[in-house]
Formats: structure tokens, sequence, C-alpha cells
């Protein structure tokens, strides 16, 4: 079964494209205590203690406020640098579901927290930590060719999704972790994780995704929630399309090569990206939407981090 979702670039934007083949029959379940509140603000995820060190902006001519910013290690220092892209944001909410209160939620502001609090756990084992956004907003700097009125064109979803790789590749990153949710029909649910095989670091790419997979699925599921595994994915399999050219190029924009006349600026380090839940079941909503669903998936991206270097 394959699930189709809010249609934005395929094989390129994950905008909320096609997830997997391998998705499993929902359960329906009562929520857990405190799990149908709304997706909560990125507002004190950031780390501003006195004395804390401060960020710094990779290029502020080149992508929006608070986009594309890195942050410096808060205990110790490893010498490796991740980074970790919120899907979506600004006028992109990207899939959009519901809590099991009936609470509508969308993706982009399920993400960013998901993502700034992987960067702090990141932060404290001594990694230094690039983030592609800080807030709601796009990643990068729209232009009047990248709106249809409160929308993105398909150009300018294209190009948010390619500043994602030109931040990376600015700040020397060493690794990749695209942080998404998935949607789908009624019955999908599930974690999955998908990484590319036709770049040359394709080994650390899916070695990266089957730790993103295995250790945020059992993060999860030690809290009893019980989500399918969708299994790691060639993102060939992944997506969904606008254009011809957007199809014919097979590959998700974030992990994908390059090919002339159509992308010239991939990531230029091993990466994954993972789903852990579908928006569009209310169980798997409300821990999408759910602070400590949201801390808990962190765990389990800072956990496959720590494992991919050897730490």
């Amino acid at each position: 079964m394959r699930s189709w979702r809010i249609a934005v670039v395929l094989f390129a934007v994950l905008a909320a494209g096609v997830c997997a083949a391998a998705v499993a029959v929902v359960r329906w379940r009562p929520a857990p205590a405190g799990y149908a509140a709304p997706a909560p603000s990125a507002a004190g995820r950031l780390d501003t203690r006195p004395g804390s060190a401060g960020p710094e902006a990779v290029d502020p001519l080149l992508f929006s406020p608070g986009a594309c910013m890195a942050y410096p290690p808060t205990s110790g220092d490893r010498h490796e640098t991740v980074f970790l892209d919120a899907g979506h944001g600004g006028i992109d909410p990207g899939a959009v579901g519901s809590t099991e209160s009936g609470a509508t939620i969308d993706e982009s502001t399920i993400n960013l927290p998901i993502e700034l609090d992987t960067m702090a756990l990141l932060r404290a084992q001594g990694y230094r930590v690039v983030v592609s956004r800080t807030q709601n907003t796009t990643v990068t700097k729209l232009t009047a060719a990248d709106t249809s009125g409160s929308e993105l064109t398909v150009q300018g979803s294209f190009n948010d999704v390619t500043a994602r790789d030109v931040c990376a590749n600015m700040a020397g990153a060493n690794l990749l972790i695209g942080i998404y949710m998935n949607s789908g029909y009624y019955g999908n649910a599930g974690c999955v994780t998908g990484y590319d095989a036709d770049r040359p670091f394709s080994g650390g790419n899916l070695k990266l995704a089957g730790l993103l997979q295995a250790d945020v699925l059992n993060a999860m599921n030690a809290q009893g929630w019980a989500i399918p595994d969708g299994g790691v994915q060639n993102d060939s399999g992944l997506g969904s399309a606008l254009t011809a050219q957007a199809e014919a190029y097979g590959h998700l924009l974030l992990l994908g090569p390059a090919e002339a006349g159509y992308f010239t600026t991939p990531s230029q380090m091993p990466g994954a990206l993972i789903e852990p839940l579908f928006l569009t079941d209310p169980f798997e909503g409300s821990i999408a939407a759910s602070a400590q669903g949201q801390q808990v998936i962190a765990s389990g991206i800072a956990d496959a981090v720590s494992q991919y270097f050897g730490a």
C-alpha cells in the first residue's frame, strides 16, 4: 500500500509525499494521559542560559532570519558537526493531521521542537550542531517566484529544500538528519527512515538510517506505544512529484545526488531522513504533538548519532 501525502515535489521535497510500502494497520487506542495537546511552540527549546555559548548564523544574507544557525557544544568538543533539518516551515506546513482530541496539527510545528530537543542533547554530548531553522519560517529567503498567494510554488518548494543542503555544506557538517512526519490513508501508521543508495557515501547513509530507525523506534516503543516498524527504505521509493523533471530525478533532494540541469548543490556528507509517526493517525498524531513524544523521538535521534560516531 502506498500512502500519498500533501503534494510538493516528488522524490525531492518530502513536503508530504509517499512514505512507504510497508505500513501497518493502525490500532485505534485511547491516547495516554496528556497526549492531546496541540504542538507546542519552539520557545524555550533553545539554550539561552546565562553563560551558554550563543549561536552563529552561517550566512545571514543567504538564509531567512533564524535559519541555518550553528550552535557550539555545551560540554566538551568532539570536533564533529551534525546538521539537523526540521522539515517544512513558514508558509509550508507540511502534512496536516489531528490528535485524538480533535486538535489539528501540522508537520512544520512538530518537526521544529524535535529538532531543537535533539540539538540540546547533542550539544551536551560535545557536538557542534547546525539546524535548518529555529522558528516557523522557510530556510531560503523567499522571492516573488517562490510564492503564489499564501503557498509555495513548485520552484519555491525546490528552493527551500535545496537551501537545507546548501546550509549543511556551508557549515561543514559531518552528518545530515532530516526530521519529518508522515501522513496517509486510514490504517497507515508507523516509523520509516529513508536513505540514498546512489551516493559515494551510500554505506554511511545506510548505517545512519539503520541506527535512526532502530533507536527512535525502540525509544518510542519503550513507552508502550507499539509503533509499527516501516523499516529502512531507499529514497527512490519515497516522495511525490509535481513535475516530470522531478519524477525523472528519482531521489529526495535532501539526500540525493546532483543532476545536470536540475540539481547542482547536493549534500556532501552521509545523511538519512526519518519519519517517526503518521500525523493522520490520531493516536500517533497525539504522541507527535506532545512534548514528551517529541523528547522521546529526540533522544532516539541523539542515540543514533552517538552510535554512528562510535561514542
